[in-house]
């Protein structure tokens, strides 16, 4: 049963929308909690018994074309991010780097192991090989696995962090549909939030400052 399409259908309907929309509502945050940790924990089920994942570093990769695909988008995101927080906010301009440096690198590494990991398990790995069968047209795919991890981030209540996320939402699926490769596209992702931390958007996103 866990593999037809109705028992698919429902669970992407509960895990990706009806969760991430009913964080928005004002209840417990340690009700939340324990919805969280057993939504994650049942993924991991499914990944570990189910899909009989192995947790394994893809073979083949083309770190070259990821490097210089990543580079790319990486320098027009780093340009338009500064731009924005200068003109909004010049004062919040790379702020925590230079007033608090080790608070900066202890939230880059927090953030790119233990959010960056388990939300592209979650958005990458498990929704592609779950669902993908259930979609014909794969740029749908791809446009519903955006639009569910800006769902995800709904609790910010921020619209700008709606639209990033939206946006980089399918930058990652994109970089996953290519490669298979949740290291790479965990890389990405951190790269990216890392930025957006360090050049003084991390506050709307939710990190300590």
């Amino acid at each position: 049963m866990i593999q037809s399409t109705n028992y698919k259908l429902i669970e992407l309907f509960v895990i990706f929308i009806l969760v991430p929309v009913s964080f928005v509502i004002d209840f417990p945050v340690w009700i939340k909690m324990i919805i969280g940790t057993f939504g994650f924990g049942y993924i991991l089920y499914v990944l570990l018994k189910i899909d009989k994942n192995k947790f394994r570093i893809t073979k083949n990769i083309n770190w070259k074309a990821f490097c210089k695909q990543t580079v790319i988008k990486g320098i027009a995101i780093a340009l338009l991010t500064a731009l924005y927080v200068f003109i909004t906010d010049k004062d919040q301009l790379f702020t925590v780097v230079l007033n608090k440096p080790i608070l900066w690198l202890v939230i880059l590494f927090f953030y790119s192991f233990f959010s960056v990991y388990p939300q592209e398990l979650i958005y990458r790995t498990f929704y592609f090989q779950r669902y993908e069968t259930l979609f014909q047209n794969k740029n749908l795919f791809i446009f519903v696995n955006a639009v569910v991890f800006s769902l995800a981030h709904l609790f910010f209540k921020n619209a700008l962090v709606i639209v990033l996320t939206f946006f980089g939402g399918l930058l990652f699926a994109i970089t996953y549909k290519k490669t298979k490769s949740t290291l790479l596209v965990t890389i990405e992702h951190a790269i990216y939030g890392c930025w957006l931390f360090t050049v003084g958007m991390g506050e709307m996103l939710g990190f300590p400052s």
